[in-house]
C-alpha cells in the first residue's frame, strides 16, 4: 500500500470552510489559522496520512519557516514565493511509486499542474466533508464501544454469573 501524503493549501481552506471563513471576515485570521491546524490534527489521527500544511508568506519578509505542530508539518513559504508554487514543487518531489500525494486546494491553475504530476486533487469543500465524516465515524464507534461497555458492567464473569443463576434456580425449587 502506498504511503498517503496530504498537502493542504492553508488559505484555500480558510477561505472555503464556513467557520474559518467567518473568523477571517471578523479580522481574526490568526485564530482561523490555529483552528485549521487543530481540525487537521484531529483528521491526521484518523486518516493514516502524513499532512503538510502550507501557508503563503509571500508578502511577509523573513517569515519562511517549517515546524511540526499537532503532528502536522507546517510550512510558511519564502518571501516572494506563493503557496501554489511551493506546493506544485513539493508534490512533484513527493509523488513516487511508493507515495500517493493528495493536494487539498481550490486553485484552478494549480489543479492541472497537480494532475500532470500524478498527484490527486481534493477540493477544499471535499476535504471539509471528509473531515466531518471521519469525525462522525469516530463518535459512532466510541458510542458503540461505550454501549457495549455499559452492557458488560457486571463485576462478575460469565462463569460466576452461571454459578449464581444455578444457585438461584436451586433455591427457588
Amino acid at each position: 500500500m502506498k504511503k498517503r501524503i496530504l498537502i493542504v493549501d492553508a488559505y484555500n481552506m480558510i477561505g472555503h470552510w464556513p467557520e474559518l471563513e467567518k473568523l477571517k471576515k471578523a479580522d481574526r485570521l490568526e485564530e482561523a489559522r490555529d483552528k485549521l491546524l487543530y481540525i487537521l490534527s484531529d483528521y491526521y489521527k484518523q486518516s493514516n496520512a502524513e499532512i503538510i500544511v502550507v501557508f503563503d508568506a509571500m508578502y511577509v519578509p523573513g517569515l519562511s519557516k517549517s515546524y511540526e505542530q499537532y503532528g502536522l508539518q507546517v510550512i510558511w513559504t519564502d518571501e516572494g514565493q506563493t503557496a501554489d508554487s511551493y506546493i506544485e514543487a513539493l508534490a512533484g518531489k513527493l509523488q513516487t511509486r511508493l507515495t500517493q500525494v493528495e493536494v487539498a486546494t481550490s486553485d484552478g491553475a494549480e489543479q492541472w499542474t497537480i494532475f500532470s504530476q500524478g498527484a490527486l486533487r481534493k477540493p477544499a469543500w471535499e476535504l471539509y466533508q471528509d473531515i466531518k465524516r471521519a469525525k462522525r465515524e469516530v463518535h459512532v464507534a466510541a458510542r458503540q464501544y461505550q454501549d457495549q461497555a455499559l452492557v458488560r458492567r457486571s463485576p462478575f464473569s460469565d462463569e460466576q454469573l452461571d454459578v449464581l443463576a444455578k444457585l438461584r434456580d436451586d433455591l427457588s425449587k
